[in-house]
């Protein structure tokens, strides 16, 4: 029987050099080995990074180790995706090209033993956050990443990890996430046939059925460390002892 993994929220490097980051780390290596012992195949479900900007020759340093595991799972024959969240919106071709990670960065649907799952980060699904999906257009235009890219990356790397930073504390001072849009859209799914609606974002982990059919937040990997699992017949959250 096959396990499908999904993940999201980690945001590796928003504490760089810390004692809290380093055992992020050694806690996502060792999920990800057991992936690579127990699994088929591994969906991160957007901001696996707290920043992520490719340059033409330059990638983000810091990130190797868990490269090298994501590298691992490829050349063990597990297949991997990557829902782009709000974090992760200057994606190239380092992930696709290097080590064959499927990315894709809007809602994203997948079939998997008969079921069908519907992935999304869930940046831009609160109906208030009308500003957001603006600025979401702003920075995924090929243009405007283009001219960000003139940047050096001694400077273009630590004004957007500024960036982020700010972001997520102005977020974070919102208080306790309110996941009302976020159901009605995983009702709306239901209605096109999806049997599963899993999200991100939040940093919340929930899991609300209906009938049959589960509406699912992954939580964060900052202060909850949960991810999911389907084994061909039931999904279910859990967190990472």
């Amino acid at each position: 029987m096959g396990r499908t993994y999904f993940i999201s929220d980690v945001h590796l490097g928003m504490r760089a050099a810390t004692k809290s980051e380093r055992v992020k780390e050694k806690k996502l290596l060792a999920f990800l080995d057991h992936v690579a012992v127990s699994g088929d195949r591994l969906f991160i479900v957007g901001d696996l990074f707290d920043f992520w900007f490719e340059y033409r020759t330059v990638i983000p340093r810091g990130y190797m180790r868990v490269l090298s595991a994501l590298n691992h799972l490829r050349e063990v024959g597990k297949e991997l995706h990557y829902i782009a969240g709000n974090h992760d919106f200057w994606m190239k071709d380092f992930m696709p090209n290097e080590l064959n990670i499927q990315i894709h960065f809007d809602g994203f649907e997948y079939e998997i033993a008969g079921k069908r799952f519907y992935l999304h980060h869930g940046d831009g699904i609160a109906k208030w956050d009308k500003g957001y999906r603006l600025m979401k257009r702003v920075f995924r235009h090929p243009a405007n990443i283009f001219l960000y890219s003139l940047l050096h990356p001694d400077l273009g790397i630590p004004l957007a990890k500024w960036v982020s930073h700010r972001s997520r504390n102005h977020t974070a001072a919102k208080g306790p996430p309110d996941d009302t849009d976020y159901r009605e859209e995983a009702l709306n799914k239901f209605q096109e046939g999806f049997d599963y609606v899993l999200f991100g974002h939040l940093h919340s982990p929930m899991l609300q059925k209906y009938g049959e059919k589960i509406y699912m937040n992954l939580g964060d990997w900052i202060t909850h460390f949960t991810y999911a699992v389907f084994d061909d017949n039931d999904l279910q959250l859990k967190t990472w002892e």
